[in-house]
């Protein structure tokens, strides 16, 4: 009896101490999920202006020919960028994500095209290493912070590779959009060729009709780069957010499921007692019987 008290106390002791963990984990998605809105909130202008200058130049031109903007009649190979975390600890956020990227890679290679992956967040270039598969592109470091000079740098490779003679035809993103604190959603989207998405009404105090200085090719040399930029930025920023809010539910998750087995545990250690209490208080009345009838027996 006296074992399985010991044990008991080294289970509740192994459990408290994993509890005060996933507590401070959680307790630090808390806080740093509400910069993360921030960010993600105060780069929305800049995409929804880029995303109004693009669409005025392309609804406004009719004989551009941009390699960003024209699918190619057979394209042959397709590049995915998928965004994963750098860190664990955040539930089935980073399962998720790889398991939509397999089911795209499954689509592409049914339209006859080669993948490419480009993979950013250690868990998912852990995952392709562990299954020995080649990645074209990877970036990790920054999965919970990014910076718009790490977009950039993605967004340059990924438009390398697509203006390369050889490279790829098409570029997808696997990332996941942050809903809410409750709800993240993981997100498949082209991104190359262009697929510009038209805003319902003009913004205020931009005419109709445009004359361009210089070229419309050349200005939209200059704004499809950050265009890109920008989406790349954003669903870095969203995954970001979503990592965070995956994380503080996993956490609180795994905090509530140790308070439990600590009232578990402690019930059992509870019940061990009093069972040996019990036991202890039956020998010694036992023997006081024995001695008892013993003492009459000489009497």
């Amino acid at each position: 009896m006296g074992a399985q008290l010991r044990q008991l106390r080294r289970r509740i002791k192994s459990v408290k101490s994993t509890a005060k963990i996933t507590r401070a984990q959680e307790l630090i998605a808390s806080s740093r999920i509400v910069k993360a809105q921030q960010r993600m909130q105060a780069a929305v202008p800049y995409e929804r202006e880029i995303t109004h200058a693009v669409s005025a130049v392309l609804s406004n031109t009719t004989n551009v020919d941009h390699p960003l903007t024209v699918a190619k009649e057979q394209p042959a190979t397709a590049g995915v960028l998928i965004v994963t975390s750098d860190r664990g600890f955040a539930g089935g956020y980073n399962a998720n994500i790889l398991r939509e990227a397999e089911a795209l890679k499954g689509h592409l290679t049914g339209r006859g095209l080669a993948v490419k992956p480009y993979v950013v967040g250690r868990k998912g270039i852990t995952w392709h290493r562990f299954r020995s598969r080649e990645m074209f592109g990877e970036w990790d470091g920054f999965s919970d912070n990014p910076s718009y000079a790490n977009a950039k740098e993605i967004a340059d490779a990924l438009i390398t590779a697509f203006k390369a003679e050889d490279g790829i035809d098409e570029i997808h993103v696997v990332y996941t959009g942050f809903v809410s604190m409750l709800t993240q959603n993981v997100i498949v989207k082209r991104i190359l060729p262009l697929e510009v998405e038209e805003a319902e009404t003009a913004p205020e105090g931009i005419p109709p009709y445009y004359e361009f200085e210089p070229t419309a090719g050349d200005v939209l040399d200059s704004l499809l780069p950050r265009y890109i930029e920008s989406r790349i930025y954003n669903a870095l920023l969203q995954s970001a957010a979503s990592e965070h809010a995956a994380r503080r539910r996993a956490m609180k998750s795994a905090t509530d499921n140790a308070n439990e087995l600590i009232r578990v545990f402690t019930q059992q250690m509870n019940q061990a007692r009093q069972a040996e209490i019990t036991q202890e208080i039956s020998e010694i009345v036992g023997g006081a019987n024995a001695l008892a009838d013993a003492a009459a027996g000489k009497e």
